[in-house]
């Protein structure tokens, strides 16, 4: 699945804890896969392809330099990628590059969150080291929330966590080794974490609390037609994937199972389509693997900055005037 990890802001809540200097924040939402083609198609310019292929963190190093600059460092990447070293780039060369950037990424940043929770440094995370760390300053002040939002936030967030938490330690000893606490922060990397994943989703979405999601609450969770007016194209396809693959046993909701195959889908390998993908974009001779040059000669479609893709713009603005 793609993107992982990352946490729904609450943004009063949030600015509170800041306020207080509050350490971590409450896990929320998981970014939820939607796999298929429309993962092209649903972002700007080619920032999921940056992201997949060089991870979150180091996209955001190469939107700082100059195309010549992107280009050499782009050159040494291939060079790491290709294993065999035969000169060629293959799909699944590109594929076990994507699956280990996305690793790389998720385990440094468990590494920088680390210290902030392990409070007593014995190497591991107590459940009441991360409870104190993300949660103290409420338990300490309720009555600085009085807001039923941030009250109903924090009450429920609290047993969502700790229910997460111990899902991931294994041992049930209530303190998280490095990979425990990994599972913990990053759930949908894991096998024993996808009941959770599951879970979170149909509670973020069941608005009715009835533990199904209608077409209604699926709709609802992407697009929110607050003018009233027509649904746009893209939701009323949205509806018909519902009805056509979402809905699998047709009674006109998805259940637990339901969910996880959309979400966690069993057939589909996210590095592998973004590796399919990258190579049919940038192949030109059509012989199935990449050279170098075929690579660098399409670097704006795996490194290409925000910057420089503006500067084009406006180079090719100015040719059109």
């Amino acid at each position: 699945m793609a993107g992982g990890g990352a946490v729904r802001a609450l943004p009063a809540l949030l600015l509170l804890l800041l306020a207080a200097g509050a350490l971590g924040k409450p896990t929320a939402r998981q970014e939820r896969a939607r796999p298929g083609a429309a993962q092209h198609e649903d972002r700007p310019g080619f920032q999921y392809d940056h992201e997949a292929f060089l991870g979150k963190e180091e996209a955001r190093s190469f939107d700082q330099l100059s195309p010549e600059e992107s280009r050499e460092r782009l050159g040494k990447i291939v060079d790491r990628i290709d294993d065999n070293k035969d000169g060629y780039i293959t799909t699944e060369e590109l594929k076990n590059w994507i699956k280990r950037v996305q690793k790389r990424y998720i385990y440094e940043n468990v590494a920088k969150v680390w210290k902030d929770y392990d409070l007593n440094k014995d190497d591991k995370i107590a459940w009441e080291e991360y409870k104190q760390a993300t949660y103290g300053y409420y338990l300490e002040n309720p009555e600085e929330f009085q807001d039923a939002t941030d009250q109903h936030s924090f009450k429920k967030m609290l047993p969502r966590d700790e229910r997460r938490f111990k899902t991931a330690d294994l041992d049930g000893d209530l303190a998280a080794t490095r990979e425990e606490f990994t599972a913990f922060l990053h759930p949908e990397e894991f096998e024993h974490m996808k009941n959770i994943v599951v879970l979170e989703t149909l509670e973020d979405i069941d608005k009715n609390e009835d533990g199904f999601v209608d077409q209604d609450e699926y709709i609802a969770d992407m697009f929110a037609n607050e003018e009233g007016g027509p649904e746009p194209d893209w939701v009323i396809t949205e509806r018909e994937q519902f009805s056509d693959f979402r809905d699998l046993n047709k009674d006109g909701k998805m259940d637990k199972d339901e969910i996880q195959h959309w979400i966690l889908p069993q057939d589909y390998d996210h590095a592998l389509a973004e590796a399919r993908h990258l190579v049919y974009e940038s192949d030109v001779d059509k012989d199935q693997k990449l050279t170098k040059e075929e690579v660098l000669d399409n670097w704006n479609m795996f490194v290409g900055s925000q910057a420089t893709n503006y500067g084009e713009d406006l180079t090719r603005n100015h040719d059109e005037l």
